[in-house]
């Protein structure tokens, strides 16, 4: 079964499935509002980041599902005719235009009014053709043009993100404003304080290169005052021309770099490879596109954490 539905009809329920808001079984924390209970607003959301933000804003008068699988890559997810129904039976639609195209689709032919386009609010203004031309080597001659999508890496834009989202609930369901003007205070503060670690621990790392095998974080290395080399571009599954990867190599030579990150969603071949020729090492740096029992942690929080751990160890921060 391809799509997550993610139901909060009770308070204890919402706390229950918190943790497990990208695993397939969650169906079983909940159901839709049954005899006697509240109606919750029907949301589908693009794929994690969406549907997490949406959950820690709506809590138990939201039942969200997730279009894009457990554990795949949502770069380029084709929705089932059920998920396409998902998105014309919704009360809202949360995606990122642009980043999924038959998401893209499915709002534009059942939903075009329904929808909430998150990415004028995440300000996607990192251009693929300015950022990252290394050595004269482009990421790749079909992946350099528009911007990067990955806004939710950095927490600010996330928190801006997390502000429409608040606004739209709001709309659509105005007798719990209030409910959701006290989720989005709590999710925001969490969203601040995240920044706050991340700024006190990056702006002491000897190393401002991040080398990752697919450009996922370019907004928060721009956020923090660090420079993101990728090997691979927007879509981790495109393979780096050789020019590329020798680009990339020469370098991380030349700037002294002692680590490139692959991820979880992704082969880590690419990383595997510009290490043997560097003679670096490879460690995990998760963008967080979705959650497996391979990740670090249960949600996006807990996997920032942990990635903010491997930064400081590897580029070398106080």
């Amino acid at each position: 079964m391809r799509m997550i539905v993610m139901t909060f009809p009770r308070a204890a329920a919402a706390v229950a499935c918190a943790a497990a808001i990208a695993v397939p079984t969650l169906a079983a924390c909940g159901g839709s509002a049954g005899a006697g209970e509240p109606h919750t607003v029907s949301v589908a959301a693009s794929f994690y980041p969406m549907a997490y933000a949406v959950q820690q804003i709506g809590g138990d008068h939201v039942t969200v599902t997730s279009l894009t699988p457990n554990g795949a890559e949502p770069h380029d997810i084709e929705l089932t005719p059920k998920e396409v129904l998902a998105v014309s039976q919704a009360d809202l639609v949360v995606y990122a235009k642009g980043f999924q195209a038959s998401v893209d689709k499915a709002v534009q032919t059942e939903a075009p009014k329904k929808a909430l386009n998150v990415a004028t609010a995440a300000n996607l203004d990192l251009s693929l053709d300015s950022v990252d031309q290394v050595a004269g080597q482009p990421l790749n001659q079909s992946d350099t043009h528009g911007t990067d999508p990955h806004f939710w890496l950095d927490p600010t834009r996330y928190a801006k993100v997390a502000r429409d989202i608040a606004a739209r609930l709001e709309s659509v369901d105005p007798t719990h404003k209030a409910a959701y003007a006290a989720g989005l205070k709590t999710f925001t503060s969490r969203l601040t304080a995240l920044d706050r670690s991340y700024t006190a621990t990056l702006k002491t790392c000897r190393i401002k290169d991040i080398v990752t095998s697919h450009a996922a974080f370019g907004y928060l290395a721009q956020h923090y005052g660090m420079t993101e080399v990728g090997v691979s571009g927007i879509a981790p599954d495109q393979m780096p021309t050789p020019g590329r990867l020798q680009a990339v190599s020469n370098f991380v030579t030349a700037h002294h770099v002692t680590t490139i990150y692959s991820e979880t969603l992704a082969s880590p071949a690419v990383a595997q490879t510009i290490a043997r020729q560097t003679g670096t090492k490879v460690k995990v740096l998760d963008p967080i596109e979705g959650i497996t029992d391979t990740s670090a942690g249960k949600d996006y929080f807990a996997i920032m954490r942990a990635n903010l751990a491997t930064l400081k160890s590897s580029q070398e921060c106080n």
